[in-house]
């Protein structure tokens, strides 16, 4: 379920609560919103566990994302599996705040996987204009840079691998080319071209993968729109 229908969904419990007549002390549980991220460079598919509820449907793979799921609020098991697979890979317990939306990452190689939990900024961008935050997720990159190609000055600096930015405004534009650059020396290191940003319309862009791989899983860069 996308994040907008976190109100709804609190305000249909608050009006259930209120035409209740068998119990009068009910109160709705408040509902939190998180996305999830494959981010661990493995070829590995991966099923996602929110306490023992499989959240995913389809395959969990690598730079694959679960859209917002509406969560109960408060500390929340979070686990990870191998597909079909009983046994846990990683399990934690997360703390939720009501209404909120959260972008949980599965990162690092598969032998070392963990989670990165980010409240995400939600607040709507200025008309013709979109947000973006910037992370680093490839466990073997140096501190990186992203800009925005044409562009004089680098959007977001020196971030090392879970490093990430803040939420901050660019223009809405048909066509943009992000450039992933090495902090020291400037050396490209990946890059996305022709991505169109929506006006109105917020984005994580994210390093993925390793640079020492040549297969799928080699450093890439993704464009991940929060789905509101």
């Amino acid at each position: 379920m996308k994040i907008k229908t976190l109100i709804a969904a609190v305000t249909l419990s608050m009006a259930l609560a209120s035409c209740s007549k068998d119990d009068d002390n009910y109160t709705p549980q408040p509902i939190s919103g998180v996305s999830v991220y494959h981010a661990s460079p493995t070829t590995e598919k991966l099923d996602f566990y929110v306490g023992t509820n499989k959240a995913n449907q389809a395959d969990f793979a690598f730079g694959n994302k679960i859209e917002y799921l509406n969560v109960y609020s408060g500390e929340r098991q979070v686990t990870i599996k191998k597909k079909g697979a009983e046994a846990s890979v990683v399990t934690e317990k997360l703390t939720f705040e009501p209404q909120t939306g959260y972008s949980l990452f599965v990162a690092d190689k598969f032998d070392a996987l963990k989670f990165l939990l980010l409240k995400d900024d939600l607040t709507k961008p200025a008309a013709s204009k979109a947000r973006v935050r910037f992370i680093n997720l490839s466990p073997d990159a140096p501190a990186l840079n992203l800009s925005i190609a044409g562009k004089d000055t680098d959007l977001f600096t020196n971030k090392l691998f879970k490093e990430y930015s803040t939420f901050e405004t660019i223009d809405a534009a048909d066509k943009v080319t992000f450039n992933v650059k090495n902090t020291t020396g400037g050396a490209l290191a990946t890059s996305i071209a022709d991505v169109k940003i929506e006006s109105g319309k917020i984005y994580t862009i994210w390093v993925k993968g390793l640079v020492a791989a040549t297969d799928d899983t080699k450093i890439g860069v993704v464009v991940s729109e929060h789905k509101l």
